[in-house]
């Protein structure tokens, strides 16, 4: 099978990248930085897409650095090292706050929160909202019900940047779509350590058979080590039929994080295939 030639029926297993695939996470991150970013002049007048490009060469940097902190508190770090930034670039005092110069207070051992590590610094309330925002992310109106439809034809799996508390409020509004009645506690990750199989969970609408977050894989993308570990599960569970790299299939958005660190894999077929994906374009697709 050929990535020329390779049809959706060709796949058992759907991975998905999950934020800008399936929920809007720029809007969500715009959104949390609006505050911070009107209260200088370096950054009142930035347009959305100013906003997200700073944000993501923070981000980025203190994901490669510290590929084990857990994402929500990832989040406070880069709300708090954008503000100094913003600070000094509008003359204002501050701590002078880099990726580089307080790698303290970033927990860096099997993603434990910064919190449980004395870390010396303590993050400001507005930090630690940011860094909790994520619950409030929206998703694509039709993300919930198009992968309702394709986990009646695919095995769906969940690769994402993000830790597993905070992946939980995104789970169950992906299951459970516009409804608001529902069990919280359907969508909690294990306590363990264990694989995370929310359709184990009777009361759990997941249309997601396995979920692997960034907490899970102690690594976040573009980094390889989440696409080796997801692959070699879906390979070794039964659950996931033990499916093959050839009939894997990524689902992503993300050039920098998902498409490009995996194109030699899916050229070379070591990886499946991908597809540059997003949930409002799934209508032509969906006709299996």
């Amino acid at each position: 099978m050929s990535q020329g030639t390779a049809k959706l029926t060709d796949f058992k297993v759907l991975v998905f990248d999950v934020y800008g695939t399936l929920a809007d996470w720029e809007t969500g991150i715009y959104l949390g930085l609006k505050p911070m970013l009107s209260r200088y002049t370096e950054s009142s007048s930035w347009s959305r897409k100013q906003a997200l490009e700073a944000y993501t060469a923070v981000e980025s940097d203190l994901q490669a650095k510290y590929p084990h902190l857990l994402y929500s508190d990832l989040l406070s770090k880069v709300h708090q090292v954008m503000e100094e930034r913003l600070k000094a670039a509008s003359g204002l005092p501050g701590e002078t706050f880099t990726a580089e110069s307080d790698s303290s207070s970033l927990a860096d051992n099997s993603g434990a929160s910064t919190s449980d590590q004395s870390a010396p610094t303590l993050l400001d309330d507005e930090h630690v909202q940011f860094g909790q925002s994520i619950k409030d992310w929206p998703i694509f109106p039709d993300s919930s019900a198009a992968l309702h439809t394709l986990s009646k034809y695919y095995k769906l799996v969940v690769l994402s940047n993000v830790d597993r508390r905070s992946f939980a409020h995104t789970l169950a509004k992906l299951s459970e779509g516009p409804s608001t009645e529902f069990a919280p506690e359907a969508y909690l990750p294990p306590d363990s350590k264990d694989l995370w199989y929310p359709q184990h969970n009777s009361k759990s609408k997941s249309p997601f058979t396995l979920v692997l977050t960034a907490q899970d894989v102690q690594s976040y993308k573009p980094a390889l080590r989440g696409f080796e570990i997801a692959l070699d599960i879906i390979h070794q569970e039964s659950a996931l039929l033990n499916t093959p790299k050839h009939q894997v299939l990524w689902v992503a958005q993300s050039l920098f994080h998902d498409i490009e660190p995996a194109q030699p894999w899916a050229s070379g077929q070591a990886y499946g295939h991908l597809i540059h994906g997003n949930s409002r374009l799934w209508g032509k697709w969906l006709k299996l």
